[in-house]
């Protein structure tokens, strides 16, 4: 079951029409599939067609790729767009990826093979209700494909996160959400590591409309490039620095 996180800005949302519902609901054709790759060759083939199958072939996909493999080739043999950078870390490149396509629905995924392109549908269902952001629920169904080192870590994510916000969270550094684009241009991204926390918790610390949808999440297919400990210190750094700034704002 999904969670709203917060009361939000759009009253409307419960009691009456959306402005997508007067005027015509989004498609897949107003969708872009956006993510940061690195090395994924293994993988990226898996995820591009899992998206052409499940939105026949009509979202707009945008790759940021730092690789030295053949990923970006890949990519571009399957339609998308990819756009070269130096290594500069996560947060770069989905920073990237986020702000080029012009569609108005945007969803941002890992390209590991671990989310289901199966649930675009149902987050664009999401935003159709009124929601600014939908964000996928990893943990809500017990994530047994995740190292369980990271399941603590990201339990214990959202545990600091829902007391900083003053709200309830359940996956902060999930890297599945879908966003309205106007949102995306609205809030200025500082975050690297720490990127996918910062893209949860400014909307919600800024009452944008913001639900948690239960999503599945499988094996990786490749090796990681993100130490762990490493990663959790500059993720767990994101989270306080991001709340204070809300906080002071």
């Amino acid at each position: 079951m999904s969670t709203q996180v917060g009361h939000g800005r759009n009253d409307e949302r419960t009691n009456g029409a959306t402005d997508e519902e007067e005027t015509g609901a989004y498609t897949v054709d107003d969708l872009a599939v956006v993510m940061g790759t690195y090395n994924e060759a293994e993988a990226v083939g898996t995820v591009l067609d899992d998206i052409d199958r499940v939105t026949d072939g009509r979202a707009e996909v945008v790759l940021v790729d730092s690789s030295s493999d053949r990923t970006p080739e890949i990519a571009r043999e399957r339609g998308a767009t990819v756009i070269e950078q130096p290594p500069r870390g996560y947060g770069e490149a989905v920073r990237e990826a986020v702000l080029a396509p012009d569609r108005p629905v945007v969803v941002t995924t890992d390209c590991d093979d671990t989310y289901p392109m199966e649930a675009l549908p149902t987050f664009l269902d999401r935003i159709n209700e009124g929601y600014d952001v939908v964000s996928g629920d990893r943990l809500y169904h017990g994530a047994d494909a995740m190292p369980a080192f990271n399941r603590l870590g990201n339990a214990a994510f959202a545990a600091v996160s829902s007391v900083l916000l003053g709200e309830r969270v359940h996956d902060v550094t999930t890297g599945m959400r879908a966003y309205r684009r106007e949102l995306l241009q609205e809030i200025t991204w500082t975050e690297n590591t720490g990127l996918s926390a910062e893209l949860l918790l400014r909307p919600v610390a800024r009452d944008y409309d913001v639900v948690e949808e239960p999503i599945s999440y499988r094996e990786r297919a490749g090796e990681t490039t993100l130490d762990p400990i490493d990663g959790g210190i500059a993720i767990g750094k994101s989270i306080l620095s991001v709340c204070w700034e809300e906080w002071v704002a």
